[in-house]
């Protein structure tokens, strides 16, 4: 079983403590579909700045195939973060290369050997998405806190698995918005809400999941676990509650530490 993870990375710049962090919503999925055992690759560009290098270096250290990351002249996109009274607080975003990231007729073909493709809605990658469900492979779909972005409806079409993160409980409005975008195509649509867990789709019938509670160290990458635990259930053809439980066991892990990973 293989996943192919394309789109958007980052580095997470901490400048006052000197410090830096590789993530980005493929990236880290990439990431932790290896620390569950399944192989991965990467697919995005990233700068000639030592963050670049520095971002493949990371993923290359985890296991993840880093053979179709693309270098162009420029900057690696970075966010610049301070700690504010214990929290962090997000400050500019730099998208530099990624601005303009395409995927070329060989990286399409080379994700579509995988047996699934993730990725997620600042990777650039909508309008691809077409042809890679054409092709046979299932596509999962990370919508991010963003449910009224054109993005959605544009290309949910084309999704297999789509995933929103809400800050929310489980309410009829929540359920609402499920109903109305899983009949535009998914097989399931995923909602994770938080310390409420998680609620799911499929056309039929809901399913809810709540969440495995841990000492949490940092929330940073929950999310993303939750969906590559989601995806290894997924290729374990687990029924839905099943991958929704790999989800949150994935989640409980990442939640003890800090970093994304």
């Amino acid at each position: 079983m293989k996943v192919a993870a394309v789109g958007d990375n980052c580095v997470d710049v901490y400048k006052e403590e000197g410090k830096q962090y590789p993530g980005g919503n493929p990236v880290n999925v990439a990431v932790y579909l290896e620390r569950m055992g399944i192989d991965a690759s990467y697919t995005g560009v990233v700068g000639t700045d030592e963050q670049g290098e520095f971002l493949v270096d990371s993923l290359r250290a985890k296991g993840v195939d880093t053979s179709h990351v693309h270098v162009s002249e420029g900057s690696t996109a970075a966010t610049y973060v301070q700690i504010v009274n214990g929290n962090r607080v997000f400050g500019d975003y730099v998208e530099g290369v990624m601005a303009d990231f395409k995927m070329s007729e060989e990286d399409l073909s080379f994700v579509c050997s995988h047996d699934l493709v993730v990725s997620g809605i600042w990777g650039h990658t909508a309008k691809d998405l077409g042809r890679i469900k054409e092709s046979g492979t299932p596509v999962a779909f990370d919508y991010s806190d963003q449910p009224n972005d054109p993005v959605v409806d544009q290309s949910i079409g084309n999704v297999d698995y789509a995933f929103f993160g809400l800050e929310s409980d489980d309410t009829e409005q929540v359920r609402s918005f499920m109903r109305e975008k899983q009949a535009l195509g998914p097989k399931v649509v995923v909602v994770t809400l938080g310390e409420h867990g998680s609620l799911a789709f499929d056309g039929e019938e809901f399913y809810k999941q709540g969440i495995i509670e841990v000492e949490v160290a940092d929330t940073m990458g929950a999310g993303d676990s939750f969906i590559a635990g989601f995806i290894k259930g997924v290729l374990e053809n687990k029924d839905i509650p099943g991958c929704m439980s790999e989800g949150a066991k994935s989640s409980s892990v990442t939640l003890q530490y800090s970093g994304a990973w």
